[in-house]
């Protein structure tokens, strides 16, 4: 197998586009790397700047011990799943994915044993005389990962491979794709816009915005202490309340005044914020560090204040309350058995030992 290092990638389009920004990380042999972001952000033009699909502008791209920059994308040794599955419409399945085999010259007896065992794996054997137009999106992209399974490649590279299919085959599919990495140990780089994709299969999480990578690291390190404001609100569903108030001196500690209410820090807080005293920051708080006031002992340090409930969003095992104060807005994930009423006032309690603060100006997070 191969690790893919990349190393300050640049990409420009002929109208002066700088697309892709000094991109530089590695994905280390057997590791699942997910590229993840907003639409536009550059994350497709690095997969297929990897892939040889796309023209590099700058910066050097290795897999394994071989720089690759000038290398034809047929000698890379490596297989893409694109999200349209580009399968040929006038093959069955079982030609489809032998394609690149008989490419190859392969004999057809080794052929046969390798598309077998790809149908197998992902339980399509039925379907091999058929042909794309007979098959469910599901079915299709199926085929599109026996494709690529059966050319047993270095590297596999995933370009928004689920987009298209709806919600609940989405999580069987993403299911199934962690299973096949599990199972064939390759390195995987997955290109997606869903943050539950990246958090839920990724080894570690590239965060991109406007071509420029804003975080490395693993899933729950991203979510619990994210890089700076951009990636604490991208990652996470629902997204992380905001809040812009300012510090000032309270009970010889410091507390966050928003205007609307007062939240003491805790000492460790106050101390690593102490120059921003009576300075204007950004409070965030995740949605499950939110409480019902008569349950604050859950909180690790609790600090309650009025609201009133504006939306209660019913999920089944959990529900989503949007509150309201004068001037803010949060959404809480609250236990269904305890569940407020619209319109009604609600004291709620944050958990302030969970509160993230960032910098207004460099958006980089400060605690």
């Amino acid at each position: 197998m191969a690790k893919i290092t990349i190393k300050n990638l640049n990409k420009f389009y002929d109208n002066g586009f700088h697309a892709v920004k000094d991109v530089s990380f590695t994905a280390e042999d057997k590791e699942f790397v997910v590229l993840v972001g907003p639409s536009g952000c550059g994350k497709t033009t690095v997969l297929r700047m990897i892939a040889g699909l796309e023209e590099i502008s700058s910066g050097d791209i290795h897999i394994g011990e071989a720089l690759v920059n000038k290398m034809p994308p047929k000698d890379r040794d490596i297989a893409m799943v694109f999200q349209n599955y580009a399968l040929y419409p006038h093959m069955t399945v079982y030609d489809n994915m032998a394609f690149a085999l008989k490419l190859r010259g392969e004999h057809k007896d080794e052929i046969k044993k390798k598309v077998d065992f790809a149908a197998r794996m992902l339980g399509i054997e039925s379907m091999l005389k058929r042909k794309p137009g007979q098959l469910s999106g599901g079915q299709r992209q199926r085929v599109a990962l026996g494709r690529a399974i059966v050319r047993n490649p270095k590297v596999f590279l995933f370009d928004e491979p689920l987009s298209n299919l709806d919600a609940k085959l989405r999580v069987a599919m993403r299911a199934e794709i962690v299973k096949l990495h599990h199972t064939l140990g390759n390195t995987m780089i997955y290109v997606t816009h869903d943050q539950v994709e990246a958090m839920t299969m990724a080894d570690r999480i590239v965060v991109m915005k406007d071509g420029i990578i804003h975080q490395i690291d693993a899933p729950l390190e991203i979510y619990n202490n994210p890089a700076n404001l951009f990636v604490a609100g991208f990652i996470g569903s629902p997204a992380i309340n905001l809040a812009t108030g300012k510090l000032v001196a309270n009970e010889g500690s410091l507390a966050f005044d928003s205007g609307d209410y007062r939240l003491q820090l805790t000492a460790q807080e106050a101390e690593i914020l102490a120059a921003y005293k009576d300075k204007p920051i950004i409070m965030g708080i995740r949605p499950e560090d939110i409480y019902d006031a008569r349950f604050n002992s859950m909180a690790e340090s609790p600090q309650s204040f009025s609201t009133k409930v504006d939306m209660v969003e019913p999920l089944g095992n959990e529900y989503h309350v949007v509150l309201i104060t004068e001037h803010h807005q949060f959404t809480a994930r609250l236990d269904p058995k305890e569940l407020p009423k619209m319109g009604q006032d609600l004291k709620i309690t944050f958990d302030m030992a969970k509160a993230h603060f960032f910098d207004p100006e460099s958006e980089a997070n400060l605690f």
